[in-house]
C-alpha cells in the first residue's frame, strides 16, 4: 500500500528500476521514483512521510489488491515482472541494500549526491508494494525474514513499518506475522474517508467500511497505529465538507473506543493516475482537513 500506495507513499509501476512517490514535482527530493538498485523486491525511496530514506519491500510484485483506488499509480494492465515474493531472495536483497545504505554508498548514484544528509538517513523498512501487503500469501514468512535480518545485529537497528488498507488485519496469517513486530515497529493503516459511499467512489472498496474500522479498532487497542489518509481532487473537486466531518467523526469514534492513534497523515494524489480524473489538492484544503481532525477527534494530524 502507499510508498504503496497503493498505499502507503503512492507507489507507481516501475518501468526499469523504479516508480512513483507522492510529492507533486519530480525534481524535488520527495518526487523521485522508487529505486530498486538492481533488486527484484527491495527498493529505496526518499519519503516525506518517513522524513527521510525508506527502504521498502514490494510484498505484492503480482499487484494483487482488493481496492481499486482512483489515484493509484500502479499500472495493472501492464504484466508483472514477478508473480510472487521470493522471501529468500528478498532477505538477501534487504541485507545488501541496508549495507549499501549504511556504508553511505547511495551517494555513488548521481541523484543522491546532492541530497542533505538527513534525507539519506534510514528511517524504516516498509512492508509495502504494488498491492495490499496483507494479500501476500507468505506474509508471515516475509515479516519473520525481515525481523531476522534485523536480529542478526550486523547492521544498526531499524524500525519495520507495515503499510496496509487494514482489511486483512483480522486474518490469522497476518496476526501471526505481526507477532514478529516489536513495540518500536509501526502499522500505518489507510482510511480515506468516513462514509461507505465516498470510499466506494475513491477506493472502490470491496467490503463494508465497518469491517475496516473494526480492524483498526482491534489492532489499535493492542498497539499505537498511524492513520494514512489520501484525499484526491476528483475531476477538480475537493471532498465535500460533510464527508470530512464524517471522516473526523469516525476517527473520534475509534479514539473513544480505545484505539491508540499516534498520528493522522493527511496528503493528496501526486499526479494523475492511469485512466483517472484524480488530482492533487491544494495545501490549504489539506490543512483544513487536518484542522477538522484536530478539532473533532483531538488527534495529532500532519499534512504531507
Amino acid at each position: 500500500m502507499e510508498e504503496v500506495t497503493h498505499h502507503a507513499d503512492t507507489v507507481a509501476e516501475r518501468h526499469h528500476n523504479g516508480s512513483g512517490h507522492h510529492a507533486p514535482a519530480a525534481e524535488t527530493a520527495f518526487g523521485r521514483p522508487r529505486d530498486f538498485l538492481d533488486n527484484r523486491f527491495v527498493y529505496a525511496v526518499v519519503s516525506s512521510r518517513a522524513r527521510g530514506l525508506s527502504v521498502g519491500v514490494n510484498m505484492n510484485p503480482d499487484k494483487q489488491c482488493n481496492f481499486g483506488c482512483c489515484y493509484c499509480e500502479v499500472h495493472r494492465d501492464v504484466p508483472s515482472r514477478e508473480d510472487h515474493l521470493d522471501v529468500d531472495v528478498m532477505a538477501m536483497e534487504l541485507r545488501k541494500t541496508l549495507t549499501f545504505v549504511h556504508e553511505g554508498r547511495l551517494r555513488e548514484r548521481p541523484w543522491y549526491r546532492t541530497l542533505p544528509d538527513e534525507l539519506l538517513q534510514l528511517r524504516h523498512v516498509a512492508l509495502s508494494g504494488d498491492g495490499e501487503p496483507t494479500f501476500s500469501p507468505n506474509f508471515d514468512e516475509a515479516v519473520q525474514a525481515v525481523a531476522h535480518v534485523r536480529a542478526l545485529g550486523s547492521l544498526p537497528f531499524f524500525k519495520i513499518v507495515l503499510m496496509t488498507n487494514g482489511t486483512g488485519l483480522d486474518q490469522p496469517l497476518i496476526r501471526h506475522g505481526l507477532k514478529f513486530f516489536t513495540r518500536s515497529d509501526e502499522i500505518w493503516i489507510k482510511l480515506d474517508g468516513g462514509t461507505q459511499a465516498y470510499l466506494n467512489k475513491v477506493d472502490r472498496v470491496s467490503m463494508p467500511v465497518e469491517h475496516i474500522l473494526s480492524n483498526i479498532l482491534g489492532i489499535g487497542r493492542e498497539r499505537p497505529v498511524v492513520i494514512q489518509s489520501l484525499f484526491p481532487a476528483i475531476n477538480g473537486e475537493e471532498p465535500p465538507l460533510e464527508e470530512i466531518e464524517q471522516y473526523a467523526q469516525r476517527l473520534k469514534e475509534l479514539k473513544t473506543g480505545g484505539a491508540q492513534i499516534s498520528l493522522v497523515q493527511i496528503y493528496s494524489a501526486a499526479r494523475p493516475a492511469p485512466n483517472s480524473g484524480s488530482g492533487h489538492l491544494p495545501l490549504k484544503v489539506l490543512s483544513r482537513i487536518a484542522h477538522t481532525v484536530r478539532q473533532t477527534a483531538g488527534l495529532k494530524a500532519e499534512v504531507f
